[in-house]
Parts: C-alpha cells; sequence; structure tokens
C-alpha cells in the first residue's frame, strides 16, 4: 500500500517547539512515530511531502533522517520551503539512509505505480507579481517536468508530490495541474496548509486527478493511505 504525509517538522535539538502553532502540535513528533507503527508495514511505501526537519545544514538533519529511516515501510521524501538542510541528490544519496529516496528532478517506481515530483511554489495569481516569485514558480513547473519525464508512461499508476498546494488562491487548478493532466496523472499529494491555511485545501477529484492535502496536522498526524 502507499501512504503519505507532509510536514512532519521534525526537530532532533528540541529548538524548535511546534505547540507554538496550537495545542494540537503537543507532542506531534512522538504522536507521528506512534501512528506510523500501528499504521505502516514494512511492504509500504510513505510519500513524505516536504517540511522534514528545522535543520539547516545536512549534517544536523541527519538524526532526524536516521529517525524516519528506522520506521517502517520504504519512504519516498520532497524538500519543502523549511527544508534549509537540502542539498545536492549526491549528498544526500550518500548518507547511507537504508529506507529513504530523495526526489530531484528524477522518479521512483513502486510495483506498477511511478512516483514523480518536486516543491513546487506559492500563489503567483496575486495583483502585483514579485518577478522573483515568478521565476521560483517557473523553475518548479520545469523539475516537474524533468521528473515526470524520467517516468515510464505504461505505469498503472502515476503519482505526483508536491510541498505547495497546486491551486491558486480561488482554489483553481494552477499550472502544476495543467502538467499534471499532460502526462495523465493519477493522484497528487500535497502538503505546507496549517491552522487557518486549512480554508485553501483542495481536495477530490479535479480536472481527472484525485488529490490530497496530507498536511500533518490536516490528517491527525496519521499517515493516509492513498493507493
Amino acid at each position: 500500500m502507499i501512504f503519505a504525509i507532509g510536514d512532519l517538522h521534525f526537530d532532533s535539538s528540541g529548538e524548535k517547539p511546534m505547540d507554538v502553532f496550537g495545542d494540537i502540535w503537543l507532542s506531534h513528533q512522538e504522536r507521528i512515530i506512534e501512528n506510523w507503527y500501528s499504521t505502516i508495514g514494512e511492504d509500504d511505501l510513505v510519500l513524505l511531502a516536504g517540511d522534514i526537519s528545522w535543520a539547516l545544514k545536512i549534517d544536523e538533519a541527519y538524526e532526524d533522517l536516521l529517525r524516519i529511516d528506522k520506521l517502517p515501510g520504504r519512504k519516498i521524501i520532497i524538500k519543502g520551503n523549511h527544508d534549509y538542510w537540502w542539498s545536492s541528490l549526491k549528498k544526500l544519496n550518500n548518507l547511507g539512509l537504508k529506507t529513504i529516496d530523495f526526489i530531484q528532478n528524477n522518479s521512483f517506481v513502486y510495483k506498477d505505480a511511478g512516483i514523480a515530483g518536486t516543491r513546487g511554489w506559492s500563489y503567483i495569481d496575486v495583483e502585483v507579481i514579485d518577478p522573483q516569485n515568478e521565476k521560483i514558480f517557473n523553475r518548479e513547473l520545469n523539475r516537474l517536468k524533468l521528473s515526470l519525464e524520467s517516468l515510464d508512461e505504461n505505469l498503472k499508476k502515476k503519482i505526483v508530490m508536491l510541498h505547495y498546494p497546486p491551486f491558486n488562491l480561488d482554489s483553481s487548478p494552477n499550472e502544476f495541474v495543467e502538467i499534471m493532466k499532460e502526462y495523465k496523472i493519477d493522484i497528487c499529494i500535497y502538503g505546507h496548509l496549517h491552522a487557518e491555511g486549512h480554508r485553501y485545501i483542495v481536495e477530490g477529484t479535479i480536472e481527472g486527478i484525485e488529490f490530497h492535502c496530507v498536511s500533518s496536522d490536516y490528517i491527525n498526524f496519521i499517515p493516509k493511505k492513498i493507493l
């Protein structure tokens, strides 16, 4: 089975308690791990939709990644906007993690399902467009294309992982959805939205694609089965 959860916001240093964002985050790391053991089997795949660790450098994130590595199942991780520790794919793969793979312009196959993805970026459907913001948005579109182009088009199911939601502020699909339609994607997961941001969550089947928001606080810190 394939499960998904985003925004773990692990912090082995203890310097970034998440309960400043509300009581729902109290002991969230322990709750995620407890729910993981009761939900995930060794043969399952877990898609981690960014914002994995508060660490700033890759060596500081290692302890959090090792904690995830020891949990049941295979894991695939994409970058979130707070994953400042994220480095080159070579450095990430050289960490020696046994059950974790990273997506950065590449893709993976699990049984008969292909998984592609990228971080994505924030809304650009605003009155005043920031050129830098638009540049990053377009770069992420290209990264999604590169990831998707590495997939075999004959796979039974195709899944896209994003961190940012692929929707405009008015909940309409944005350019990321157009690319997913072009590549005949079946399922898309995303995270990023917390607390008041939950009002911007869009789920269900849209443009022929099944969308799931898997921000950890939104799914009560329990990995969500998506396939």
